[in-house]
């Protein structure tokens, strides 16, 4: 039989969590559901235990941390990730662990670029989302409309495959660029969104978390395209050099002297600066291989959700 983990990472979430687990208690009824506290000073976890979710803490905060630590414990064939802030479409998870199973998935992500509620999509969160997934569209490749959705269903190669370095709210654009690095099949489902209840404050903040994701984005493409990254370097250095050389070189070509020996010196400074940046970018394209092979191999070793048991 195959095992579903509901995993509710929450912090300060009291006017929300118990709807979230009994939401999803009715819509995956076979499911365990796990509630992660991560250092709220209310009632989060009295009133989701209350509700009958198994309750554990991570005190490292950041929902980064809090993803590790879920990834780490638990153990099961599907896992389902949601909020604890009640904006997201409990109903809805049947239908993307089907997609998940049926199609041989290891993530769906469950859309909220359509919601029709008034104040549940802030135009300031909807415009930078659609800026940084467009940004990782345009550096890792073009799969997904809502890359900062919190509402995903993973496979179990893909939870247990996941390196999970980051500590916040990036986490949701690591768990993208990790199925982009690796191929991985994947899909995205709309599904409603609604606005937080009541008294439930976002913990997002817009400009502080845009800063920490696109920094997050930068760092992922130096560990997954370092080629891509230091390349560009190069052809920047090298193209200012060029810029710095000609008029020095053309003086040299009419009169035999060179006497700009400063701007002389700098270009070729500037030059082998170049060459460094694409030579660091050869040797991480190597060892960014190696780590990706370790990373799949370590993806291969667990069963995709739809496939038959192993014969003995």
């Amino acid at each position: 039989m195959t095992s579903i983990a509901v995993l509710i990472p929450c912090y300060n979430e009291e006017h929300s969590v118990e709807q979230v687990v009994r939401d999803f208690r009715a819509a995956l009824p076979e499911a365990e559901i796990f509630v992660y506290d991560n250092n709220s000073k209310d009632r989060t976890a009295e009133l989701a235990r209350a509700a009958g979710a198994v309750v554990r803490s991570e005190p490292l905060q950041g929902k980064g941390n809090v993803v590790r630590r879920m990834f780490s414990d638990i153990e099961a064939d599907i896992y389902v990730m949601v909020d604890g802030d009640a904006t997201y479409h409990a109903p809805s998870a049947p239908a993307l662990v089907n997609r998940l199973v049926e199609d041989n998935l290891d993530m769906v992500v469950g859309s909220r670029l359509r919601t029709e509620e008034a104040g549940a999509f802030r135009a300031g969160h909807q415009f930078g989302n659609h800026l940084l997934t467009g940004f990782v569209a345009w550096l890792f490749g073009d799969r997904f409309c809502d890359m900062l959705s919190g509402y995903r269903v993973f496979s179990r190669r893909f939870v247990k495959s996941f390196p999970a370095m980051s500590e916040g709210f990036e986490t949701e654009t690591e768990l993208v660029v990790h199925a982009l690095s690796l191929s991985m099949p994947v899909a995205e489902i709309e599904t409603p969104y609604f606005a937080r209840p009541e008294g439930s404050v976002s913990k997002l903040n817009t400009y502080r978390d845009g800063w920490r994701i696109l920094m997050m984005i930068i760092k992922l493409l130096k560990r997954e395209r370092p080629l891509a990254l230091f390349g560009s370097i190069f052809a920047l250095l090298a193209g200012l050099a060029f810029i710095l050389a000609e008029p020095v070189f053309a003086t040299y070509m009419q009169t035999g002297l060179v006497p700009r020996f400063p701007t002389a010196i700098l270009a070729t400074g500037i030059m082998i600066l170049a060459f460094l940046s694409l030579t660091a970018g050869l040797i991480l394209d190597t060892v960014t291989h190696g780590r990706r092979e370790a990373k799949r191999l370590a993806y291969l070793s667990h069963r995709a959700p739809g496939a038959p048991p192993p014969r003995p």
